[in-house]
Parts: structure tokens; sequence; C-alpha cells
């Protein structure tokens, strides 16, 4: 195998990345001669340092710094074919799009691309609450405009004795052949059923399929992304004073559960905080972060004051 030749770097560059390959996952065979790089997650790409250029993000990846390490190895994989895709519709001056992503992969892919030049982001999920966002990449003197990628979809019948939750519809969804991917955020309707986000190509092809959601019987038709009937989740405003910002400590009084409690579901994975893993209990919250606990619910850090007694008076947005 060939070596990796690459222009020289300066001296503080090197320094760096002599370090950071030790890390770098290659046979010891290749000689590998450093030049200007970027890493993501210990992995060297071969790129020059750019600035940004970004608009259209949905809401789950805005303010989010990711400042918790990423160890999720298919999120990895995600994030590198993401950054290789972005590269070569910036080279060849076009645009291409993904599938919808998940909150994680949106934020680590965001952070990803900042530091990639002659690239221009736009995240679109049919309406600005979206979690679940198709991400479009491509030269800025050609993604002028944001594309035409995501199609939505009413799903109506009569669910007033038969109500039917999100893994209902999902279900019945995925059902019809659809892989995940192609789906976005699902928004329900009580009564009259539900809308889903979808990639357009296969809109006719759910509104042919689609016949039943649990027990219901359904009808699906198309309809305009601006009459998508979504309420911002309903949340409850909570108030705290902590000895510090311990996650345990911070999400068990969120979340009305004992320390110990909580503890346990951090350190069996159950816990995230900006849609990333955390197993360890000491770590630090700051205001924006959202918290997520399989089976329990999110909560959102708001203001974080300082009292007399050096403690921490911390405001809790609890998604109800």
């Amino acid at each position: 195998m060939r070596g990796l030749r690459i222009a020289p770097a300066t001296l503080a560059a090197q320094s760096f990345l002599s370090r950071a390959v030790k890390s770098f996952i290659l046979p010891r065979s290749i000689p590998i001669h450093i030049t200007n790089t970027f890493s993501y997650n210990s992995k060297l790409f071969l790129r020059p340092p750019l600035s940004p250029s970004a608009s259209g993000i949905c809401s789950a990846a805005q303010d989010i710094k990711g400042e918790y390490a990423v160890s999720d190895k298919d999120t990895i994989e995600d994030v590198k074919r993401i950054i290789e895709m972005a590269e070569r519709a910036s080279s060849r001056r076009e645009v291409l799009h993904t599938d919808f992503l998940t909150p994680l992969v949106l934020k680590e892919s965001m952070l990803a691309l900042e530091k990639l030049a002659n690239v221009k982001t736009v995240a679109q999920g049919g309406y600005p609450e979206a979690e679940r966002c198709r991400l479009s990449v491509g030269h800025p003197e050609v993604l002028t405009t944001d594309p035409d990628i995501v199609s939505a979809l009413s799903i109506s019948g009569n669910f007033s004795f038969q109500p039917c939750s999100h893994g209902d519809f999902l279900g019945a969804i995925l059902g019809t052949g659809i892989s995940r991917n192609k789906l976005g955020d699902i928004i329900l309707q009580g009564e009259k059923g539900g809308q889903v986000l979808v990639v357009p190509e296969l809109a006719d092809f759910l509104t042919s399929t689609l016949d039943k959601v649990g027990n219901v019987t359904v009808s699906c038709k198309k309809i305009p992304l601006l009459a998508l009937e979504y309420e911002p989740p309903r949340t409850k405003l909570l108030k705290t004073v902590e000895a510090s910002l311990r996650l345990d400590a911070i999400a068990s009084a969120g979340f009305k559960l004992s320390r110990t409690k909580m503890a346990g579901l951090i350190s069996n994975g159950d816990v995230r905080i900006n849609w990333t893993t955390v197993t360890k209990s000491n770590t630090t919250v700051k205001t924006g972060d959202l918290i997520s606990v399989s089976g329990k619910g999110r909560l959102k850090i708001g203001e974080i004051n300082s009292t007399r007694k050096g403690k921490f008076a911390v405001e809790l947005i609890r998604y109800i």
C-alpha cells in the first residue's frame, strides 16, 4: 500500500498531528507525511481548514456545541460518509442530499462540516421544530436556495375509540417496506390521525399503499408543508438549588427521581445529553443542554445562577 504523501505543514501542526496520528488506525507500515488536516473522532481527514457556511438548520441542531464525546460507531461512520459526500458535492459543483438523520448525527455532521471550505449546508425537516432532518450539501455558488426534499402526508381515520401511538403509526408505515431513514417526524393529531414527513419520491407509494394503522382503516394524502398542524410541546418550569452542576444531581431534580436511581440509569446508558449517551454521573451540564432519559422524557437546562452560599440555582424546563 502506498504512503500518504502530503505537503508540509507548520511545525505546530506537525507536532500536534504527530501525537494525534498515534490513535489513527492504519497499518504501521504505511508512511504518513503530515499536512494541514482536520480530525473527526480521532480520524484524520486530509483537507484544508475552512470557514463555515450554513443555513436553515433544524432546531434539533441549533445552539448545541458538541462538548460530549461521541463513541457510537454507527454515528461516527454516518458522519464520515456525510463529510465525504459534502466534499464530493463541492468539488463537482453539485448538490447532494442525505436521508433523514437522527438529531445526534445531524449535530455531529454540522459540527464537522464547519471545518470544510466551499461547502454550504441546509438542514430541513419540514417545519422549524423538526427533530429528524435531511441535510443538503453543496458548493455555495450552487446551493443558493432551499431544495425541495421533504414532503408531508396526512393520515386520517376514525381514532375516536382506538387511539394509536407514535409507535403504531411508525410500525404501519414501516410495514409497507419503507426504511426508517426515509421518514422524518410523525405528528400525532389525536382522534384525527397523524401527519408524517417523508422523502418526496416515496410520497405517492405511501398514499396508495398505507390503508391501516393498528386496527383503524385510514386514508393517506399529500398536503403542503404549510398545512402541518404542529403544536409546540407542553413544558413545565421547575427550579432547583444544587451544590454542583453534576448530571446526576440536576437530572434527579428534574425527573423527580432519587440520585441513586438516576446514577443507575446513567451508568446503564439510559441517559443522553444533546442526543449523546453519557455514562458518567459527574458530567457537568450547562445552560441549553437537553437531557433525555429512556422512558422518562426530556429536560432542558435553563438559566443558571450562583447563590450567595456558593450553590447553583438552576431553571429546568421539563417536557410533559
